[in-house]
């Protein structure tokens, strides 16, 4: 199967590059998604696989790329219960009647119906054991020894893939030489699902040669690709 979000190496049209600043609302966004997950709400693997895996291939292309981060924090919020789809509704129309004629100049206002002090809210286990330590840095020492050092030459193995993973699908197969031991952390496809004990394990940055992940590649044959893949997508080559 594969993910709608692995898209990485298809054919498409040539796009236009703008150099432009985050709009207004991607970046409250971002602050939005960063806080829920320091707050317990969710793991940001999880938001991703939410946000950019269980959506449709018309959605993932035809949103921006933070209108599918904002369209999960809803999604993640009404899946754990936290809010109800009908009281999202309401304060959406809510909203949307206060700013009917646009915002004018007018600084946008949250006006909570209430407030609590959270003690209540259900929270995953993570942000209680990573607190202080960060993340990837609270997996560090659980992975053992890697397998691989710098300068070793591996291929990428040929997984299954179901549901959500990182590893894009035109590495798979790939041969490839480590260019870094990064860190230790569950995979991806154990992280998006908030297993508690989850095993650890290295991720390296893996750099391939252009012309050996496409055929039709025509540029220099120095030309170099780096990615980062967990331990168990890789074999020594």
């Amino acid at each position: 199967m594969k993910p709608v979000h692995d898209v990485g190496g298809e054919p498409d049209a040539p796009m236009k590059y703008e150099n432009k600043d985050y709009e207004y609302w991607e970046h409250m966004t971002y602050v939005i998604c960063e806080v829920l997950a320091w707050r317990g709400i969710w793991l940001s693997e999880e938001r991703r696989r939410i946000g950019n895996v269980d959506v449709g291939r018309a959605v993932y292309l035809g949103f921006p790329y933070y209108g599918r981060w904002l369209l999960s924090v809803a999604r993640v919020l009404i899946e754990k219960h936290h809010i109800g789809l009908t009281e999202l509704s309401e304060r959406m129309a809510e909203v949307k009647e206060r700013y009917a004629g646009g915002l004018e100049g007018k600084a946008l206002e949250a006006r909570p119906k209430s407030e609590g002090d959270g003690t209540q809210v259900k929270r995953n286990s993570h942000v209680v054991h990573a607190v202080g330590k960060g993340d990837p840095q609270v997996y560090a020492g659980k992975a053992g020894e890697p397998k691989f050092k710098v300068g070793d030459p591996v291929v990428v193995r040929e997984l299954p893939v179901l549901f959500y993973t990182r590893t894009p699908e035109y590495v798979r197969g790939a041969k490839g030489e480590i260019a870094a031991v990064a860190y230790e952390s569950p995979a991806a496809e154990d992280e998006t699902w908030d297993i508690p004990d989850a095993q650890p394990e290295w991720f390296y940055v893996v750099r391939f040669r252009m012309s050996e992940l496409w055929n039709d590649f025509n540029g220099p044959a120095t030309d170099s690709l780096r990615t980062e893949i967990p331990e168990r997508w890789l074999q020594a080559g």
